[in-house]
């Protein structure tokens, strides 16, 4: 049994731009950087690019249109969707839209363990998160009164509405976080919680709590 094609941001994001025309990957990777969506999807590495094309390819979800020949530039396959592609893309954007998925990203994980630093040392990074996100929101709201000018229609700025939003949500959460780290409101010490994990690993803490809900 043949498994279906693997899902990814980038792999859509290609299906997605072959809709309006044929392209060689130059093509591709220069309309991402055009339209960005280079802010959604991460085409950082070129190789991931290419080796998504050839996965899209074997899949049968591309086809080869042509080959360019110019004597300016090497050869150049252009690519364009197939039947199957338009419908595996209409498929994937159904699933993505309607059902959140469980994503893991770097920053939770590590609040999972900030307090292996100091208060001070978490009150450093956290403040420097938050001129981050503002110098990030800052780049948002730029590139939302440059799509504003040009009046182009809201449904092409979601992503970015989607963005700003996010990103004023987790900037004031952050500025919460400084304050009260700043204020001593939120505070430990190794100590206090390597007792409480020893207490919780003999049952101490859950049968002080057990006698005390018993009354």
């Amino acid at each position: 049994m043949t498994p279906p094609p693997r899902r990814s941001t980038i792999a859509l994001t290609i299906l997605s731009l072959l809709h309006y025309q044929p392209l060689h990957p130059y093509g591709v990777q220069r309309l991402i950087k055009q339209w960005g969506k280079d802010q959604v999807v991460n085409v950082s590495q070129r190789a991931g690019l290419y080796r998504t094309i050839d996965r899209l390819l074997a899949d049968g979800l591309i086809a080869v249109r042509e080959t360019e020949r110019d004597q300016q530039y090497p050869e150049r396959t252009v690519y364009e969707v197939t039947d199957a592609g338009r419908a595996t893309t209409r498929e994937w954007l159904l699933d993505m839209l309607a059902t959140p998925k469980q994503e893991f990203p770097e920053f939770p994980a590590a609040l999972s363990f900030i307090l292996m630093l100091t208060p001070e040392e978490s009150l450093d990074v956290l403040a420097r998160r938050a001129k981050i996100l503002e110098q990030n929101l800052a780049g948002i709201d730029a590139t939302i009164a440059v799509e504003t000018k040009h009046n182009l229609p809201r449904v092409t700025m979601l992503e970015t509405d989607f963005q700003r939003t996010i990103t004023v949500a987790q900037l004031d959460w952050t500025r919460g976080v400084v304050d009260d780290l700043r204020s001593g409101r939120l505070t430990w010490t190794w100590e206090g919680l390597s007792a409480f994990a020893a207490d919780a690993d003999t049952g101490t803490g859950t049968e002080a709590d057990d006698e005390a809900a018993d009354g």
